[in-house]
């Protein structure tokens, strides 16, 4: 006999757990007749099959469970039943109001520190993202085989490689190089202005990127060496009202250009800055200083567009070695080609390869935004809990009245959505007015996108997301109490040595310790690198870079200057001295190493008077001097660094040569080491070349005898006098070197500023917390009063408490700063050491912080009468 085929066990489970008890038995029966039949007739595989189907057709309001059961019950939310919810948990906010303020206040800091910070994350994840063509951009840059004793990368090329790419390579669908400037006067309508950042570009460089088109026809933009094209906010500025497209503009006082094309003013969100795109045509007019078609000269940024489904890898192996083919060298660089997506974020190079960029800030701030909205959210979920005895009476009458937990969860995730809610558009006002102040400390423009229809559905989830991150647990947790306990008088608060409450308290503050010796760690980094010694004098020195006629006229404005007494002295310079220099490599020298040929020197350059118009401090021999020694044409100063590495005994004399040995140079003086481009690395090994370099900066030190207003308007005069077309444009060296400490400072105020807000979120939640120990502790502290205890015994007995919280979470804390914060350091070659004082300095203020907010509960609390206490308790 065949043994007896049974229907699918999973499928009776569903039918038991929803079917009620007084249908089960009778619709059960019914279908395993039904089974038995159907297996007999159309197989068992279809039985199951069509078994399951029946049962899911019992799934109806008729059939379902109506009365308590093992298991939950099912549940069809009613608009009525959201009302009831809403209106209890409005009276629920309305009847602790000082716990609703906390609440609300505490949420509505979170979110719109989180929503700030989201912003911005946004905004740098996004950073050229709008290009049509964004998959298939991307950045040649090229590659050195042994710099320093690692490979080095530069994201510039020579000027021949773009249109010898778009050539050769049939993968290649347009090529644009693009050239930076900032030095041009450009004048129009009678307006001059100079310092508008610009670049002269190939004409595809508007087929590559979508820069939106406002007026001009699409792609003939640039079709002739005359054409300009420029931006809303530049055509304001020339044109005011009027219509600019087909205008002329004139560049430097020698060429004009019509107007032939209107962008729509730069995104933020681009790495690109220019206000207007002259063709690629006119930098071959302007000759020499601009034009370069050397393969060995690397002074300008490729982009290439590959046509579609082209795999970038083959590409790249294909024109790796296109510069040695070309220059008919093995010793020169070679190529590789970096994808848009990674301009931004990933635009740090070691050893050749990229290894991240500002992806580590985004990520760092990623996770304060998280901590920050978990803090508020932790709030909510301590001051819900800590009056569960106010509501466990309620929670109890609720269930003995027939409400299931699955209703108390809705009621108490309903209080958390409205109380979401209300933070929530408290937190939309706070960003409203915190956003301006923001965009000023991050140098952005970030915007709220109140019509974006994404906006809203993203700030719906963050509110959904915010309600259940911050009401769960409690919601859990309240719904979980025994009716027969609570009546009983049975329920009792957790004494605990380890209580969830507790937990969450101590991850609150771990977190704002946290940032607190972070931000203490940036500062002191900071103020390191100003401490330093810079090697030259910044004071009243200015610098002026050449435009116009200074240059050809540089001898008679050095001359005037110094007569009219506004100057002490004048030298002329390969750009500013806070600036890095040029980078070279492969100088030969007497006993020289093999390594040595290959370490990185920054060359620098000056006709007179370097040391004196710096400052600089003379070690030995003498400054270059053209017009006492014709011959320093060919001579160099040294610093102290380039002398170890060199390795001189004796430097003056000594002769340095260029790599094919055609070129000498002798050594006439060495320098104290001083501050070369960033304050927070090592100096590097200087090399000032005499007036054979070339120069496009001159450097003017200001008489101190006379007030700056006086010397800058002298020497204004003496500018108009040789170069009247251009205004005197002039840049403070001490206001260049500041400006170099931008960043860090930026990330200071930054972290500053969170973890103000990180322990102003965590306080209220303390206050909170405080006052709902003092209101439950009220007949003890009666009790203890009576039996003699003073204020400040009682003050400790309220207060122990949360500093022992404290005290974990700095232990907890001091570690993983110590860990983030110094390799956060190592990115630095001069840089402070992390001193205990600032674990100890974070632990008291800290501290400080925690009894002063606890205080004025535990104080209250305390002086409250003793006979007032026990009659009310």
């Amino acid at each position: 006999m065949k043994p007896r085929i049974e229907p699918p066990r999973s499928a009776d489970r569903l039918l038991e757990w929803f079917c009620a008890p007084h249908l089960l038995e009778d619709i059960q029966g019914d279908l395993h007749e039904e089974f038995a039949y159907q297996v007999k007739h159309i197989g068992e595989r279809r039985a199951r099959w069509l078994y399951w189907w029946e049962i899911l057709g019992f799934v109806q309001p008729r059939y379902i469970k109506r009365k308590s059961a093992p298991y939950p019950k099912i549940y069809l939310i009613s608009p009525n039943m959201i009302r009831s919810y809403f209106k209890i948990a409005w009276r629920n906010l309305v009847a602790g109001k000082s716990f609703s303020f906390i609440n609300i206040v505490g949420l509505a800091i979170g979110m719109a520190g989180t929503c700030l910070i989201v912003l911005w994350l946004q905004n740098e994840i996004s950073f050229d993202t709008f290009h049509a063509n964004k998959d298939r951009i991307y950045q040649v840059y090229g590659l050195s085989g042994n710099v320093d004793g690692e490979a080095f990368a530069i994201s510039v090329t020579s000027q021949p490689l773009g249109p010898a790419l778009k050539k050769d390579y049939p993968e290649v669908e347009a090529v644009a190089r693009v050239k930076g400037i900032s030095s041009f006067l450009v004048t129009a309508n009678d307006k001059s202005i100079t310092g508008i950042e610009g670049n002269i570009v190939d004409p595809s460089f508007l087929q590559l990127f979508s820069f939106p088109l406002l007026k001009g026809v699409e792609n003939k933009q640039l079709g002739n060496l005359h054409s300009i094209v420029i931006t809303e906010k530049l055509a304001k500025k020339l044109f005011g009202e009027e219509e600019a497209l087909n205008k002329t503009i004139q560049i430097d006082v020698a060429d004009n250009f019509i107007v032939t094309g209107i962008l729509k003013d730069l995104p933020p969100n681009t790495d690109f800055s220019f206000e207007y795109l002259l063709p690629w045509d006119y930098l071959k007019k302007r000759g020499e200083g601009y034009n370069n078609e050397s393969w060995l000269s690397n002074n300008t940024p490729t982009y290439v567009l590959l046509k579609p489904n082209t795999n970038a890898a083959a590409f790249e192996a294909k024109i790796k070695d296109m510069t040695r083919r070309y220059a008919g060298r093995d010793d020169v660089w070679t190529h590789f080609i970096f994808p848009l997506s990674q301009w931004h974020l990933y635009s740090e190079f070691e050893n050749g390869k990229s290894v991240g960029g500002r992806i580590e800030t985004v990520r760092t701030f990623g996770l304060i935004a998280a901590f920050i909205l978990l803090i508020a959210c932790i709030n909510f979920m301590n001051l819900s809990t800590a009056r569960s005895e106010k509501r466990a009476k309620e929670v109890g009458i609720r269930k003995a009245a027939g409400a299931g937990k699955g209703l108390l969860i809705g009621q108490f995730m309903m209080e958390a959505f409205l109380t979401a809610g209300i933070a929530g558009i408290v937190a939309l006002l706070i960003v409203q007015f915190a956003l301006p102040s923001f965009n000023t400390l991050i140098n952005t423009q970030l915007v709220v996108p109140y019509s974006n229809v994404s906006y809203w559905l993203w700030a719906l989830a963050f509110l959904v997301f915010t309600s259940l991150l911050a009401g769960s647990y409690p919601a859990f947790y309240l719904s979980s109490f025994n009716p027969i306990g609570i009546f009983k008088k049975q329920f009792k608060k957790s004494q605990a040595a380890v209580s969830p409450r507790k937990v969450l308290v101590v991850i609150q503050f771990t977190f704002a310790i946290l940032l607190i010796i972070s931000t203490v760690v940036v500062r002191n980094q900071i103020q390191y690198a100003q401490d330093r010694e810079m090697g030259y004098s910044k004071n009243n020195l200015i610098h002026v870079d050449f435009v116009g006629d200074i240059d050809k006229n540089y001898s008679l404005i050095k001359q005037e200057l110094i007569n009219s007494g506004s100057v002490t002295s004048v030298t002329k310079t390969m750009g500013g001295i806070t600036q890095n220099g040029w980078h070279t490599w492969g100088l030969r020298w007497p006993g020289e190493a093999p390594k040595d040929t290959n370490t990185t020197l920054t060359l620098f350059s000056s006709d007179a008077n370097f040391v004196k118009t710096a400052d600089l401090k003379l070690i030995e021999g003498r400054d270059i001097d053209i017009t006492n020694y014709p011959t320093d044409s060919f001579s160099v100063l040294l610093n102290e660094t380039a002398v170890k590495l060199m390795n001189f005994k004796n430097p003056v004399g000594q002769l340095i040569f260029s790599k094919d040995a055609k070129t000498k140079w002798q050594v006439v003086g060495v320098v104290k080491d001083y501050v070369s481009g960033s304050p927070y690395e090592d100096i590097p090994p200087i090399v000032i070349q005499g007036p054979g370099a070339w120069f496009n900066t001159m450097h003017i030190k200001l008489n101190s005898a006379h007030s700056t207003a006086d010397n800058l308007a002298k020497a204004e005069q003496v500018f108009k006098k040789y170069n009247a077309a251009y205004p005197f444009d002039y840049q403070f060296v001490d206001q260049e070197y500041a400006n170099q400490f931008e960043n860090e400072q930026r990330t200071k105020t930054l972290s500053g500023l969170f973890a103000t807000l990180a322990i102003f979120i965590s306080c209220l939640g303390l206050f909170g917390l405080a006052s709902f120990v003092a209101e439950q502790r009220t007949k003890e502290i009666g009790i203890r009063k009576v039996l003699g205890a003073s204020v400040p015994n009682l003050w400790g007995l309220l207060s122990k408490d949360f500093v022992v919280l404290v005290l974990i979470s700095l232990f907890i804390a001091s570690p993983v700063a110590y860990y983030f914060m110094n390799g956060w350091l190592q990115q630095y070659s001069y840089r402070t050491e992390i001193s205990w004082w600032i674990f100890a300095a974070a632990g008291v203020g800290a501290l400080s912080i925690t009894l002063l907010t606890v205080s004025f509960q535990a104080i209250k609390a305390a002086l409250m009468n003793p006979v007032k206490s026990l009659k009310t308790e």
